[in-house]
């Protein structure tokens, strides 16, 4: 191809992001990595961690000094729009190509993947995927390996390799078809004879799986790459004008006019039986071409029937669990309708398990669907954490693409189960691949060699071990400073999403940044609250369903303590005082008990109390009593909230640190009721350490109490390591003997 064909594209959907002033800079690693990072910036030509790149770049042997060929290709597990140069894998490629005298067929293709260390070029430690030797065995310096929904479409079409043909026609292409054939050894040894023996292509379809394009050059690469993606978008979109506005059949259900609200209110319910084994985080989707899909006709025989690219079902499953909710019924109808499905999606999951298992198989994985399709309200998904949630939704999104596609593709020519259909290979049954309205799905047993194949359950295992609190939801109300950001700040740590609550919505949100740079943007959000209000803290509950999907952990740092110039309390401030002191606690709890008893899982409320609950003293009567009935309420609600609800709480001493109750005048006023001496123009830090010290020197310890002294003890109580503490309060003191217990 020549410089001034590769210069002049024209993309109809797609867009060329190349940037030749910086490309111009770049090495050939660089470029590699710049070319997978524009190709994955765009979710219509390949999905997270979908697909990979390679080039075979010409490096210096650090042993013989020569110049040798070395093969650069995305590591294992890696994510193209996100990778960086140390992502690749690196082999010497004429090692690897040096494998196929020692390939010894199908049955021991996964053993070839143990050789691949042994390619490595200059000790490079990354993972080579299994998809190494079909970059390597091409004939061609650059190579992409994508999964475009139009280009799955096509691939996942009963007339596919007919309509290749047609597409190679209309676009002037030499595309080949290549059957399903599982990634592998196998498969690279395939690509390469196809390329052999059809001189000049310049693609390769992949039946039910996805495309390979090439180039010479890395812009020439991705130039070809962009092109044959975006001409398949407008081969479909042609068919799809010629079929009008319809899909999947038309709407046989209306989405309803009040999802959002009505997502909000099931989803703790869904998400508690669906994580009936371990918890799951949860999204949510009523975008536009989901609904057009869960409202159709076909969206039931088409779910079931499963998705076709690995990487889709791999993250979603094999199949979706589809939920029936008729026009006119009510929520309580549509639980119903959750738990009878659901018992017959485990049931399905489990006999697929039985029925392909081999004795040395990985073990039977949960049986909970990780998408969850409902009429009138659109699409949930389910992951470890909020990005994954998103991610398989993601992933979903593209099944959906790929299903419209096929189904636009359709003309006729191939229906029913008995059709041989383009993806059935050499010695394949050809009724296991099921047909719908010209989509092809995976046959069940394909499926299952790659969802429970060892290589990706070596997979699995080689990722981080979860941390203590992942997968857990924390509300943290006065999460805006004090005690409540380093709660925020330390479950964050530990794993949680978390939900900041404070009339602070400043504050809060600052919080919030903080806790984004330790964890994930993904991972925390924060909303206002005002805990004297049942309607505010509904709201704020219903804000945490809606970024995660329900809420495990309660925590309420929030407390006022009443003061006046003149150190006389009146009867509003003592009201006030026992309003946000007391009761305010009791309405949070009560909401967050409805959320708990939809939700069915174990769930921990963390409540702080003082040491002045037992301490009598002058002049902070108020605090004191208010104090006082709060260390009850938290054994009282641990009663009535058992068994699947334990509540325990925090009696602090005096932390002056970070809190709001001691601003710049009350400090003031303490330092000089104790007779400390100060300068006015010290900071308000300053002054409060001052303070603090002061109290410090009347404890056991000798030690200021500290804001993440508090946050500690709280994460301990809300943690699986106090599973079998409730009704129980912690002195974090530093060891007052007037507060010992008695």
């Amino acid at each position: 191809m020549t410089v001034a064909a590769v210069a002049s594209l024209s993309l109809k959907f797609l867009e060329d992001r190349w940037d030749p002033a910086l490309a111009d800079k770049l090495d050939e690693p660089e470029l590699l990595r710049y070319r997978s990072n524009l190709l994955g910036s765009d979710l219509r030509i390949t999905n997270f961690a979908g697909g990979n790149t390679s080039s075979k770049i010409d490096e210096k042997d650090p042993l013989t000094g020569q110049t040798v060929k070395v093969l650069w290709v995305k590591g294992s597990g890696g994510d193209l729009g996100s990778i960086k140069r140390s992502g690749f894998a690196t082999l010497y490629q004429e090692k690897l190509q040096a494998l196929e005298h020692l390939y010894q067929g199908q049955d021991t293709e996964d053993s070839m993947v143990e050789m691949y260390a042994l390619c490595a070029f200059s000790n490079n430690p990354v993972a080579a995927s299994i998809d190494t030797p079909l970059h390597g065995f091409l004939p061609f310096a650059h190579v992409d390996h994508l999964h475009p929904d139009w280009g799955i479409a096509l691939a996942a079409s009963a007339n596919g390799k007919a309509k290749m043909e047609e597409f190679n026609r209309e676009f002037h292409h030499q595309l080949v078809w290549i059957p399903w054939q599982r990634p592998g050894f196998e498969l690279a040894m395939m690509l390469k004879r196809a390329v052999e023996q059809n001189p000049g292509c310049d693609g390769i379809v992949l039946g039910g799986h996805g495309l390979f394009t090439w180039g010479e050059t890395q812009r020439e690469c991705y130039v070809n790459t962009l092109r044959v993606i975006d001409q398949l978008g407008q081969f479909i979109a042609n068919h799809g004008h010629r079929k009008g506005s319809s899909r999947f059949g038309g709407e046989s259900v209306k989405a309803r006019s009040n999802r959002q609200e009505l997502a909000i209110e099931v989803l703790p319910y869904l998400r508690g039986r669906v994580s009936a084994t371990r918890r799951w985080i949860a999204s949510f989707s009523d975008a536009q071409d989901v609904l057009t899909f869960v409202n159709s006709p076909h969206a039931k025989d088409l779910a079931f029937l499963g998705t076709s690219c690995p990487d889709h079902f791999i993250r979603t499953k094999i199949r979706p669990l589809f939920v029936p909710w008729a026009e006119g019924e009510d929520v309580q109808v549509l639980k119903q309708h959750i738990d009878e499905s659901l018992a017959k999606y485990r049931d399905h999951y489990r006999s697929y398990y039985q029925a392909h298992a081999q004795p040395d198989s990985p073990a039977l994985r949960d049986t909970s669907p990780t998408i969850v399709l409902i009429p009138g309200l659109g699409m949930f998904s389910f992951g470890k954490n909020k990005t994954e949630s998103r991610i398989t939704g993601e992933f979903y999104t593209n099944a959906i693409h790929v299903m419209e596609g096929a189904s636009l593709l359709n003309e006729g020519e191939v229906s029913g189960k008995e059709s041989v259909v383009p993806q059935c290979g050499q010695g394949m049954d050809h009724t296991t691949f099921k047909v719908f309205t010209n989509y092809v799905a995976m046959p069940l047993s394909e499926a299952f060699r790659i969802e429970y194949w060892a290589l990706e359950e070596a997979k699995i295992r080689r990722q981080p071990a979860e941390k203590e609190l992942s997968r857990s939801i924390a509300v943290v109300v006065g999460g805006g400073s004090g005690i409540g950001r380093e709660v925020a700040l330390l479950a964050a740590a530990r794993g949680a999403h978390v939900m900041i609550a404070d009339r602070d919505t400043a504050g809060a949100s600052r919080v919030a940044d903080e806790v984004a740079k330790i964890a994930s943007k993904e991972s925390v959000a924060s909303t206002a609250v005002d805990i004297r209000s049942r309607e505010a803290i509904d709201k704020a509950l219903k804000a945490t369903v809606e970024a995660f999907g329900g809420v495990d952990i309660l925590i309420n740092t929030a407390a006022m303590f009443p003061s006046s110039p003149d150190g006389i309390i009146s009867e509003s401030m003592w009201a006030m005082t026992l309003d946000v002191n007391v009761t305010s606690n009791y309405l949070l709890c009560d909401e967050a008990a409805k959320l708990f008893a939809a939700q069915g899982l174990d769930g921990t409320i963390v409540l702080t109390s003082s040491a002045n609950a037992i301490v009598p003293k002058r002049g902070s009567e108020a605090y004191d009593v208010s104090k006082a009935a709060l260390s009850h309420l938290v054994r009282e609600l641990a009663v009535g909230l058992s068994p699947k609800v334990r509540v325990n709480g925090i009696c602090p001493a005096t932390v002056v640190k970070g809190s709001t109750m001691f601003p710049r005048d009350r400090v003031l006023a303490s330092l000089a009721k104790y007779n400390i001496a100060f300068e006015e123009s010290m900071s308000d830090e300053d002054l409060r350490g001052l303070l603090a010290t002061f109290y410090a020197k009347r404890t056991l310890t000798h030690q200021p109490i500290d804001p993440v002294d508090c946050a500690e003890a709280i994460l301990f109580l809300a943690s699986p390591r106090s599973r079998c503490t409730s009704g129980h309060l912690i002195p974090v003191d530093g060891g007052l003997p007037e507060a010992f217990l008695r």
